[in-house]
């Protein structure tokens, strides 16, 4: 009788081991998927500021040539 409820025991803390670990390496996936992403939205930010950049020296340009005419 003992033998059993400690075989049940050990089964059940067995299996929410193997949930702890799914859920571990999924949380793992997660944030190594968030990391990438957040370079890859830092590459293109930085593009979109170069552009942003672009965009004010041309607006100045446009501005000198409009108090011109």
């Amino acid at each position: 009788m003992a033998e059993d409820i400690l075989t049940t025991l050990i089964s059940d803390v067995g299996r929410v081991g193997l949930w702890l670990q799914a859920l571990g390496i999924a949380i793992v996936a997660a944030f190594i998927f968030d990391v990438i992403a957040f370079f890859y939205n830092r590459k293109r930010m930085q593009e979109v500021y170069r552009i942003k950049e672009d965009m004010k020296r041309i607006e100045s340009k446009i501005d000198k040539i409009m108090k011109k005419v």
